[in-house]
């Protein structure tokens, strides 16, 4: 499979810039992650990766295609996407909802496969003994699990998760990038990720992108990236990097050694 690249592009809502003259290439099998304080532009990227913004400025490839008003459902056919807001308003089981995720194939009668193939996407982040709950009974941290199982079962080529451990517990938190790292490897998928943890970020993605401003600050493997000089003042606060026992990097912020505000 080819990378997905971001060639140039800049954002706009409204008056304000969320991207601008940003470039990018995310390869098949490797866990990206984006990181940046609030404001700087993350979730928009995530959201014109989808089709979902217009880019002011440059364009955004996957192979040959390159994507357009014209081609957005073939766009979004490959695309697993999981925005930040998990609100589920309809009255539904927590199975019915991983069910959608195979929507275009499903007809008046479900299928034993994809029954079978929704309740393992539910198995494999902890989730199948609430198949029968009424999703809106579910806690936020459980409904966010049940999207990412909806996600995995279209069987994507490309992830795009816009912060998908928000509402995670510690242990729900490992159990899905573990989950997604694993798939990432396994299917060769291209995977992008919002996160806010840095040291989440360090253990399981290949690659970090931060953003600062709508521009990236800085962009490479996790060691190179996540150091006091470029973190301290991005988010404007002391921090130290210190090295876990499987030698990742983890940045602490000191406290009252903050950088001046800038207003936020």
């Amino acid at each position: 499979m080819s990378a997905l690249e971001i060639h140039g592009l800049t954002l706009m809502r409204g008056q304000t810039c969320t991207a601008r003259d940003v470039s990018l290439r995310f390869r098949p099998g490797a866990v990206n992650a984006i990181l940046g304080p609030n404001g700087t532009g993350k979730s928009s990227l995530i959201k014109a990766m989808f089709g979902e913004l217009t880019p002011k400025a440059g364009r955004i490839t996957l192979g040959d295609q390159v994507l357009n008003r014209r081609n957005l459902y073939r766009w979004r056919g490959v695309i697993g996407y999981m925005p930040q807001d998990t609100g589920i308003e309809a009255a539904l089981s927590t199975l019915d909802v991983v069910l959608l995720g195979r929507m275009d194939a499903l007809h008046m009668h479900i299928g034993d496969d994809d029954l079978h193939a929704a309740l393992s996407a539910m198995r494999a982040v902890g989730i199948d003994h609430l198949a029968q709950r009424d999703v809106q009974s579910l806690s936020g941290g459980q409904r966010q699990l049940a999207l990412f199982a909806q996600v995995m079962l279209r069987d994507p080529q490309v992830l795009l998760l816009d912060e998908p451990v928000s509402a995670l517990d510690m242990h729900h938190q490992m159990v899905l990038l573990e989950h997604v790292r694993a798939e990432t490897r396994a299917r060769g998928l291209i995977t992008v990720m919002v996160l806010h943890d840095l040291s989440l970020a360090a253990q399981f993605a290949d690659r970090i992108t931060l953003l600062g401003d709508a521009r990236i600050v800085a962009e490479g493997a996790p060691g190179d990236v996540l150091t006091p000089e470029i973190v301290g003042p991005l988010y404007r606060v002391a921090v130290e990097r210190l090295t876990d026992s499987l030698g990742h990097p983890v940045i602490r912020p000191i406290a009252r050694q903050s950088f001046p505000s800038t207003g936020l």
